[in-house]
């Protein structure tokens, strides 16, 4: 523990921009971040956030609000990653993208699961092991607590690390958040892998396949970015993983973007209403050659 008397004037205020690296007091991070990669994420997850927020508002639906809301989140974490750049000493900045960034993921795959639940829906019962309704709450109760528990350990981790004091114990929670996070993550993989092994022969239009391709892609990536994230919190504040922002670039921004961004062009809320209508069709004439029979 840094006495913090010997700590300079100018990185005890939390709203210091302080710029150049004053020895023996590392940067925040370890590193000072890219202004570059905090203006071109800025972008992508602020044209997520727009495109999804506009089917919230056209389409209402479940999914987009919370794609909408995750991609915010990680606008809002990227633009602290952004202040940053400029001012790599300031808490404010530290804690605002450290807390925000960690819990981003929490909102996609609660969209995931609340997809998969109307698929489930539409379809019918007897392609999934549980309901529709046990997924929402299942699944998003999961998410609740994950959520909480990441916040938590990252408020608590990043007071630390801004004021040169012990992280271990933030940082300890905030493992345990992306553990269960992932541990939840893994059990919906399963079940969404025998979804579709039940439903591909229900014989749905391309445009179903498009979405639960775009599904499993999503997934995927959040799932990596889980991995890299609960290494990189193992190997601590000092580890290699976090001193090397190239390494947070590709394993969490990069991934996180196309978590998102891929249900622009494969957008659920247009397709889920086409799906129930030719669902609705194909049933109309089951029943109408059933009656002629």
């Amino acid at each position: 523990m840094i006495d913090i008397s010997r700590i300079p004037e100018p990185l005890r205020n939390p709203n210091n921009c302080q710029k150049d690296l004053i020895p023996p007091f590392k940067y925040s991070y370890g590193y000072r971040p890219s202004l570059a990669a905090g203006i071109v994420f800025c972008i992508l997850f602020g044209i997520a956030f727009f495109g999804h927020t506009l089917q919230t508002i056209r389409l209402r639906r479940w999914t987009s609000g919370l794609l909408a809301i995750g991609a915010l989140t990680e606008l809002i974490g990227w633009a602290g990653r952004t202040w940053s750049a400029e001012c790599p000493y300031n808490q404010n900045a530290f804690l605002m993208q450290i807390v925000t960034l960690i819990i981003g993921p929490v909102f996609f795959t609660s969209a995931l699961y609340v997809l998969l639940g109307t698929f489930i829906t539409i379809l019918g019962r007897k392609y999934s092991i549980i309901s529709p309704r046990m997924y929402t709450i299942i699944f998003l109760s999961c998410d609740v607590i994950s959520l909480i528990i990441q916040a938590a350990g990252g408020a608590m981790a990043s007071s630390a690390a801004g004021s040169q004091g012990d992280t271990k114990l933030g940082t300890n929670i905030m493992v345990a958040g992306v553990i269960f996070q992932l541990v939840a993550m893994t059990v919906f993989a399963l079940l969404s892998a025998d979804f579709y092994r039940r439903s591909t022969k229900f014989g749905m239009p391309a445009e179903y396949n498009r979405i639960l391709l775009a599904l499993f892609i999503s997934l995927a990536a959040i799932y990596a970015r889980s991995i890299f994230r609960t290494v990189e919190l193992i190997e601590g504040w000092t580890g290699y993983l976090m001193e090397h922002e190239a390494y947070f670039i590709a394993l969490d921004g990069a991934l996180m973007v196309v978590a998102v961004l891929i249900f622009l062009p494969f957008d659920p809320a247009r397709t889920i209403p086409k799906v129930y209508r030719a669902t609705e069709k194909k049933e109309s004439a089951e029943m109408s050659d059933f009656s002629t029979v």
